[in-house]
């Protein structure tokens, strides 16, 4: 017998307290909603910005005020400068939204400041990376077509997987194709037509009943929206490694999400229970060891990639830890009790709607 940390006849009672979850849920996402309003957008990163980032190696260690005193003189815009990995190893980022100007200029015009201004202490320009303003709003709107399509591709693969309703997937598919195109001929900018395509998915999801498909989406865009909220809130760099990291949460949560989905269906099959609300608790608890050792196992990793693994990996590893614990949370109390109030063609929304959930 496996490791058990949850004793197997256990019935918590997870869908009567959905409510409390959708306030608390709510709460959090408007929280990072208001920041990121009140902040004008994510802080993008030079990735997606545009700009320069430097960096430099010293042989000693040097304070972050005194780079800064010393490319004052230099007036870039945005100036940003930070300590870069261990503190003996004494690397420090500079970053600047500046992208007109040459590279070599800018490595020329550095490296004197320094020199001048830090009175003569040894360093080293180890890397100089450069990003137009143009090829940075290219990549924006790349990673944002890359999330939007990762969650349609799961909808559809949801829909066709525990409701056997591919055709009924593809006609969704279909709207979302026609809806994108008028928004498109409104010329509406890519972040707006992003989120506008979400949510014109979630409406169809709902609309067409793909109930199992709805639970997946919503419980993916709330671990998304939290995650990027968190971020703004710290005022965190938002560049293609957090991309890299949101499409690893994606994948994460959903795999959470299907494992309950999975169990639900079998208990539906096997007529556990003779509400949905009792079926959704019962395959809960059932999956909740599981669910419990691989988010802790997981975590352990992260946890140590964030300590240990530099700061170059340092907020890849941080968004993953936000985004772990949220989907763990979202898989158990967003997902199934979002399935359990949109099934049901009678009494839908309460745990006694009859045990069926379109499941085949």
């Amino acid at each position: 017998m496996g490791l058990q940390i949850i004793k197997p006849d256990t019935n918590y009672n997870i869908i009567g307290l959905r409510k409390i979850a959708f306030v608390l849920s709510g709460i959090l996402i408007l929280i990072g909603l208001a920041s990121l309003v009140i902040k004008g957008g994510p802080k993008y990163g030079i990735d997606f910005a545009g700009g320069i980032v430097v960096q430099a190696k010293f042989q000693e260690s040097v304070d972050v005020s005194e780079i800064k005193d010393a490319l004052a003189p230099l007036n870039l815009p945005g100036l940003a400068v930070q300590r870069f990995g261990d503190a003996e190893a004494n690397e420090y980022l500079m970053r600047t939204s500046q992208g007109t100007i040459k590279a070599e200029d800018v490595r020329n015009q550095v490296k004197e400041a320094l020199t001048q201004g830090l009175d003569g202490k040894a360093f080293e320009i180890q890397r100089l990376e450069m990003v137009g303003p143009k090829v940075g709003a290219d990549l924006r709107s790349k990673a944002l077509e890359a999330l939007f399509y990762a969650v349609l591709l799961i909808a559809i693969y949801i829909s066709g997987r525990f409701e056997q309703r591919w055709m009924t997937a593809g006609i969704m598919a279909a709207g979302l194709a026609a809806g994108i195109y008028v928004l498109q001929l409104l010329s509406m900018p890519m972040t707006y037509l992003i989120v506008a395509a979400m949510i014109i998915t979630v409406g169809l999801c709902w609309y067409l009943k793909l109930n199992y498909a709805l639970g997946a989406v919503v419980a993916l865009i709330h671990d998304i929206t939290i995650t990027v909220g968190i971020f703004s809130l710290l005022d965190k760099d938002f560049d293609l490694t957090i991309v890299a990291a949101l499409l690893t949460i994606l994948g994460y949560s959903l795999n959470d999400t299907i494992i309950v989905f999975d169990r639900i269906r079998e208990n539906l099959h096997a007529k556990t229970a003779k509400t949905l609300g009792d079926t959704i608790n019962i395959s809960i608890n059932q999956t909740l060891s599981r669910t419990l050792l691989t988010s802790g196992t997981t975590l352990i990793v992260i946890l140590a990639l964030y300590f240990f693994g530099g700061g170059v990996i340092h907020d890849f590893a941080f968004a993953l830890l936000i985004g772990v614990v949220v989907g763990t949370y979202s898989s158990i109390y967003v997902a199934s009790p979002i399935l359990l109030g949109f099934s049901g063609s009678k009494g839908a929304g309460s745990e006694g709607a009859p045990a069926t959930a379109n499941a085949s």
